[in-house]
């Protein structure tokens, strides 16, 4: 099997409340589904420049992060094609910057996925915590649904791990 087909990466700091978003839905998804080898499920963390191998050899490229885009706490976002670098732009946290480089090196190499990001309206990234907001939290379910989503209309397949 050569590079993988999708890949799901969540970006963010669970150090600071809401801004672990991203990394909570992969753990989630790692922890009740199952994905064929096409399919590479990351932690993005903080990862910055090195997540120039991860998003350049997918096909397709799904991100899920905490996403400020001026909704109320809690929204869910789907953004796609030119609605991208703008309101990534809007962020202004570090690792965002970094996957804007990352996408922008990719652009420069001519291998660039097609890139859907799924994002939460965060209540707090700036408190050194762990938890995460309560309205964030329970986006986090709804969340790992619509990354199955797009995996569907992707055409892949994934199961559910059961509960033994």
């Amino acid at each position: 099997m050569g590079n993988p087909f999708v890949t799901i990466l969540g970006v963010g700091n669970f150090l600071f409340a809401d801004e672990g978003f991203g990394i909570r839905v992969i753990e989630k998804l790692q922890a009740d589904y199952r994905f064929p080898e096409e399919v590479l499920v990351v932690d993005g963390g903080v990862l910055g420049i090195n997540l120039l191998g991860v998003v350049s050899q997918p096909d397709h490229l799904i991100v899920v992060d905490a996403l400020r885009n001026r909704g109320n706490a809690g929204d869910l976002y789907r953004l796609a094609g030119d609605d991208i670098p703008r309101r990534v732009l809007a962020k202004n946290s570090l690792h965002q910057v970094d996957l804007l480089e990352a996408l922008t090196l990719c652009q420069a190499l001519d291998k660039v996925p097609e890139t859907v990001i799924l994002g939460v309206e965060p209540e707090d990234i700036e408190t050194l915590k762990l938890e995460m907001t309560p309205v964030v939290q329970r986006q986090v379910a709804p969340m790992a649904a619509r990354v199955l989503k797009e995996l569907d209309r992707l055409g892949v397949t994934y199961s559910r791990r059961s509960c033994t």
